[in-house]
Order: structure tokens, then C-alpha cells, then sequence
């Protein structure tokens, strides 16, 4: 249940932290701890290796996006969900967060419930990666380069089928065209742009059936499997 979830708020302004703290615990979740400083924090995550992190990108000693990155780089997170925090005015920093690893972002000012919602619907998400058992029929096995949707084999060219496991393995996460495209390209094809994303995502989606609704169009930022 989402009150049992533990969340870690890091957060330098002491009045919106408070807020944070105050939200979520009238909310019913009951495991709150927070953190004003990025250095101390990460400490902490790698200690008590919360459900949930809410991470501010402007900290003093590290920022927000050396958190998330170093988050997901430790095997022993894996499990651990990031929503950031950033700015409303800086776009930028929301498809950084996503590149460094969040799974969604608050923009500051927030709305309460609006907070609460995202909380809510990353706890709900589960694992980050896709399990080994399969999704809604859909099994990707990148040992062996194949993908089986209701046990019939998807015949996918390279490109599609890198795409298809890299959303599936961050199922839930939202993942940038950058990000995504760094994923998949070769060195040799640094010339291709984002919008070959949307055309091979476009032609992914046709070649999946009914199971291409489980991919979601982030409108300005990417794509995320829901």
C-alpha cells in the first residue's frame, strides 16, 4: 500500500521541505525522512535505499542530477524511484532529469495534488524493469536479439527491436529522444536526428498490434512504456 512506501524528500529550502513533509504525511504515508544537502543525501539513499526519492536539482554540495545519475548507476537502487524537482521556467533541467534516470518531474510552484498524484503513480508503477516472465504478452530477450507478443515471434529490424527492449527494460520511466537515441545508434550514425525516433516509433507501434498502446507520447520530451 502507498502509505507503507518510504520516501526520501531532498530539498535545500527549508519552507518547501516542510511543505513536502506535511504533504505526504497527509497523505497517510507514514516513512518521511528528508535531507537539505546533496552530499549528505546520497548517504542516505545508499543506507536506507528508499521506495521513492523527491530530489531538487539545486542543492549545495551535489546537485540533483549527480543524485540521479549516481542512483542509477548503483545496482543496489535499482528499485528506487525518482521524481525531481525543478523549476518551471528551466525546461531544460526536466529532459536533463530524465536523461540522468528520473522517472517523473514536479515543477516548482507545485500544486499539492498534483504532487500526491505523481507520487502515487510512479509507487503504483512497480519495478523499473521489465519482468523476466514478459508484459502483457510481450517477452524481449536482448541475450538472443528476439521479441515473442501472445507467443508468435516479431520479426524487427535492429533499430526497432533496440528500441523496443530499452522502453520495455524502463518500463514506466520516461525516456528522452536523446536518450533514447544514445541508447541505440551506432558510432557511425551520430548524423541521424530525434525525429527518427518518432518514425521508428511510429513504425514500432504498427508492427505491435494492440500491444502498441502500452507506448505512451510524452508530448516535448519522449516516449515511456505505461
Amino acid at each position: 500500500m502507498d502509505e507503507l512506501a518510504s520516501i526520501f524528500v531532498v530539498e535545500d529550502d527549508a519552507t518547501i521541505r516542510t511543505i513536502l513533509e506535511m504533504a505526504l504525511a497527509g497523505a497517510g504515508f507514514r516513512h518521511v525522512r528528508s535531507c537539505e544537502r546533496g552530499d549528505d543525501a546520497l548517504s542516505e539513499i545508499r543506507l536506507r535505499k528508499p521506495d521513492l526519492v523527491l530530489l531538487d536539482v539545486m542543492l549545495p554540495g551535489l546537485d540533483g542530477f549527480t543524485i540521479a545519475e549516481r542512483i542509477r548507476s548503483d545496482a543496489g537502487l535499482a528499485a528506487t524511484r525518482i521524481i525531481m524537482l525543478t523549476a518551471r521556467t528551466q525546461g531544460e533541467d526536466i529532459v536533463r532529469g530524465l536523461d540522468c534516470g528520473a522517472d517523473d518531474y514536479v515543477t516548482k510552484p507545485f500544486d499539492r495534488h498534483v504532487l500526491l498524484a505523481r507520487v502515487r503513480a510512479v509507487l503504483r508503477r512497480g519495478a523499473p524493469v521489465s519482468p523476466p516472465g514478459g508484459f502483457d504478452g510481450l517477452v524481449v530477450d536482448d541475450a538472443s536479439r528476439s521479441a515473442l507478443l501472445d507467443g508468435e515471434e516479431l520479426r524487427l529490424p535492429p533499430g526497432e527491436f533496440k528500441m523496443l527492449a530499452l522502453l520495455a527494460s524502463n518500463r514506466g520511466r520516461v525516456l528522452t529522444r536523446q536518450r533514447i537515441l544514445d541508447a541505440v545508434l551506432s558510432d557511425d550514425e551520430k548524423s541521424v536526428t530525434e525525429r527518427t525516433v518518432d518514425v521508428q516509433i511510429a513504425n514500432l507501434r504498427r508492427r505491435l498490434g494492440r500491444w502498441a498502446d502500452h507506448i505512451e507520447t510524452i508530448r516535448g520530451v519522449g516516449y515511456r512504456v505505461s
